[in-house]
């Protein structure tokens, strides 16, 4: 579980974030949403280290992350898997040596380890016969599922994914969330998502956490937010029409 309290940050005079308290839960698909200029890409920045906040405590099952030694630090940051928005995977290494890189960077595993974990962590995102391929060889719903592998290659307890459908048609979107979700549960690992697309957050969603202005708005699980009664949280989520009656409709709040 991840505990955050009172995260402030500024970038100059502008403050992004304003004092924002959640909780990550563990074996759950933890969503954080907002609109452009929300402050969700600096959360998670600020979650993961990438930032320091001026203000705030986040807490890695009772760690305070930023008031760890480096040592402590580095071997958290071990704990942690991370899935960015394009993927980021080394364009001039294979598919398997993308995957293998962590490995080789924080463990001191064989070459045989390395190749068995690789392959094992391929085959969980069901990918076959790309090992010796380059990432611009293969798709782009393939390049997701190799920075999944990646991300889940030191047996991560918290996941990070940072718009993991951003570019894919939605057939491949719903692959990539219900493959995140299947790693989710069967790992138990505490999972967050920086997510726009909304179908995969009513869909796959245990709770979210919505920020507007820097600020939290509201947190949740999706069976609360009709009941929540939140004008802006409602505007956001049902922007889309078919978004709109796909949810409610099938509830039973069908038009008249």
């Amino acid at each position: 579980m991840i505990e955050i309290t009172g995260i402030k940050k500024k970038f100059g005079e502008k403050e992004v974030l304003k004092g924002i308290d959640g909780v990550f839960q563990s074996g759950k698909m933890n969503m954080i949403i907002g609109g452009s200029g929300s402050g969700k890409t600096v959360l998670m920045k600020c979650i993961v280290g990438l930032l320091t906040p001026e203000h705030g405590h986040v807490m890695y099952d009772g760690r305070n992350f930023h008031h760890l030694k480096y040592q402590q630090k580095t071997k958290l940051r071990q704990e942690i898997g991370m899935l960015f928005q394009y993927s980021a995977l080394f364009d001039s290494m294979t598919v398997e040596e993308n995957v293998a890189f962590p490995l080789k960077m924080f463990t001191t595993k064989s070459k045989r380890e390395i190749s068995d974990r690789v392959n094992f962590c391929l085959d969980r995102v069901n990918l076959v016969d790309v090992n010796t391929k380059y990432p611009d060889e293969i798709s782009g719903g393939m390049r997701k599922r190799v920075g999944i592998a990646r991300a889940i290659s030191l047996n991560p307890k918290y996941l990070f994914c940072d718009e993991p459908n951003s570019g894919l048609d939605p057939i491949t979107a719903g692959v990539i969330d219900k493959l995140i979700k299947e790693i989710t549960e069967e790992f138990g690992t505490t999972t967050v998502l920086n997510t726009h697309d909304m179908n995969s957050v009513l869909e796959h969603g245990d709770n979210i956490l919505f920020l507007y202005n820097g600020l939290k708005e509201w947190e949740g699980a999706p069976d609360d937010i009709k009941a929540a009664n939140n004008k802006r949280l409602n505007e956001f989520i049902y922007a889309n029409d078919f978004i709109k009656d796909m949810f409610l409709n099938d509830k039973g709040d069908k038009k008249e």
